[in-house]
């Protein structure tokens, strides 16, 4: 049995469940999965974007409770230092820092204007333009990373915590068919096909969970 329980919930929809499962699966944690009712309110909040601090995912190893997406990767950081979820050099740790935590707090336009769905395909789909800003410094973002690092993850060759947090906007961009070239090309390739993803990604096709909100191609 497993010695760590995650919850979480939806896997076509929950953002926030696939980068605390990609921290646990990058850091080489064995746990197993609890998926929440969708009728619980900490997974409405998540799934509807209600609030800035969600439950899930909730991580509980050890003893140790732990639902904040970034402090379950310091977490797994501490308890698994090998498995390279931060930097080793500290002005690169000090980075990945500083994107992941902007990830966690911010592009609140582009979470709104294109929420996950990793099932679906809106080809042609209209940004709202309070969104382009967001995309375009997500942009940035990994390119000043893969510039620095060397890609083909933000930080190297290895994915991390990084890469986890921005793992739900790779599959914004293929979900809305927003256009990528260069290295955020290829950096969106890499995170798209790599095994750990794919795992979330074929759980996520078969669930029967819809949220309507979220199946309709939105007027912008």
């Amino acid at each position: 049995m497993a010695e760590a329980i995650l919850s979480i919930s939806s896997k076509n929809y929950g953002s926030w469940s696939l980068r605390g499962w990609l921290l646990c699966k990058f850091a080489g944690l064995a746990f197993a999965e609890k998926v929440i009712p969708s009728d619980d309110p900490s997974i409405r909040a998540e799934l509807l974007l209600l609030s800035p601090s969600f439950l899930v995912p909730c991580l509980t190893h050890d003893g140790v409770k732990v639902w904040d997406t970034l402090a379950i990767a310091e977490y797994l950081h501490e308890i698994r230092p090998r498995a390279g979820l931060l930097p080793a050099d500290r002005a690169a740790r000090a980075h990945c820092r500083a994107v992941s935590g902007e990830m966690h707090s911010g592009f609140s336009n582009l979470r709104s204007a294109l929420p996950m769905n990793l099932k679906a395909r809106y080809p042609g789909f209209k940004v709202w333009a309070g969104a382009q800003p967001d995309i375009e410094r997500v942009i940035a973002i990994w390119r000043e990373c893969l510039a620095a690092y060397g890609g083909p993850y933000l930080f190297g060759s290895k994915p991390g915590m990084a890469d986890a947090m921005y793992a739900p906007v790779v599959s914004r961009f293929r979900t809305y068919g927003l256009p990528l070239t260069g290295p955020a090309a290829a950096y969106a390739e890499a995170v798209w096909n790599d095994p750990d993803f794919q795992l979330w990604y074929e759980a996520a096709r078969s669930e029967t969970l819809r949220v309507p909100k979220y199946e309709v191609q939105k007027a912008t």
